[in-house]
């Protein structure tokens, strides 16, 4: 049998905005027997490329990041050769951003208020190729499935990319920042914010920050 080394530890790489967040992952990864962090990144382009060469066995990425999307970046991240299993772990409400997380690629959601343990659990449990949520969510997706709940409410009809320029309204975020942040044209965020306002039925900008200020609040 060959024993036991750094060379058999599976590989995980971290994306959070907040270097507090990523040290007390890395240290609570580090002490696993079959783990360790080899990397980290606060902004989407720069985890892209240091996980395209570094080719890390996991993930754990937070949707809400300084530069770039966390979705956008799952996405992403797909269409490597041998793309990392994913984890979520966001402060954001897993009642709306499970499923899309999922959709985009990710195999687990765990939410930043849940215990340590639970962290390192949901990690194990992706690295089989397992899928990892809360038995809430899991009840919920069951019951829409099975039941056919009505169709889905207004917000959740908006692409993940109206949903990250809607959020960032709600946190106060201009126009011009929010082009800057997520690397796109004044123009094209102008035409997701009209498209949301069509989508939800808001009369004009006003009524659109009120709206996504107060979603913002009910998510979190």
């Amino acid at each position: 049998m060959i024993p036991e080394g750094p060379s058999q530890k599976r590989t995980v790489f971290l994306v959070d905005d907040h270097p507090l967040v990523r040290d007390g992952l890395a240290q609570l990864i580090n002490q696993e027997s079959d783990f360790r962090v080899c990397g980290e990144a606060e902004d989407a382009n720069i985890a892209y490329a240091e996980m395209a060469r570094g080719q890390p066995d996991a993930a754990i990425i937070d949707l809400s990041l300084r530069s770039g999307s966390g979705l956008d970046l799952i996405k992403r991240l797909q269409d490597l050769p041998h793309p990392p299993s994913i984890l979520v772990l966001s402060m954001h409400d897993e009642a709306f951003y499970a499923e899309r997380a999922l959709r985009a690629g990710a195999l687990g959601y765990v939410m930043k208020r849940e215990t340590s343990g639970r962290v390192i659990g949901a990690l194990r449990q992706i690295l089989q190729g397992k899928l990892y949520v809360s038995a809430a969510i899991a009840s919920q997706a069951a019951e829409k499935f099975l039941l056919r709940r009505p169709g889905p409410s207004a917000v959740e009809c908006l692409t993940d990319r109206e949903i990250e320029v809607f959020r960032r309204i709600g946190q106060g975020q201009e126009n011009r920042h929010i082009a800057e942040e997520l690397h796109l044209s004044l123009k094209t965020v102008q035409a997701h914010c009209a498209n949301i306002k069509q989508k939800l039925g808001l009369e004009n900008a006003t009524v659109l920050m009120r709206e996504a200020v107060k979603w913002v609040e009910s998510t979190r």
